[in-house]
């Protein structure tokens, strides 16, 4: 999901985004504790992905208190 698609959405649907992401991260986790996956670089980039989440989530609480 790009910055973007992001910016377009609302706090609660990035707070939904995020859940689901988080628990995505875990399985990923998970799946690749107990035996290697397919393709490791999905971990980066839903790391990546919660991070730009937080950050605008973030960017919009820091907005509205200002």
């Amino acid at each position: 999901m790009k910055n973007s698609e992001i910016r377009a959405l609302s706090l609660e649907e990035l707070k939904d985004k995020l859940a689901a992401e988080s628990t995505n991260m875990q399985n990923l986790r998970f799946a690749h504790a107990i035996s290697p996956l397919e393709n490791p670089m999905r971990i980066r980039e839903t790391k990546r992905e919660i991070a730009r989440l937080n950050t605008e989530i973030r960017r919009r609480e820091l907005e509205a208190n200002s």
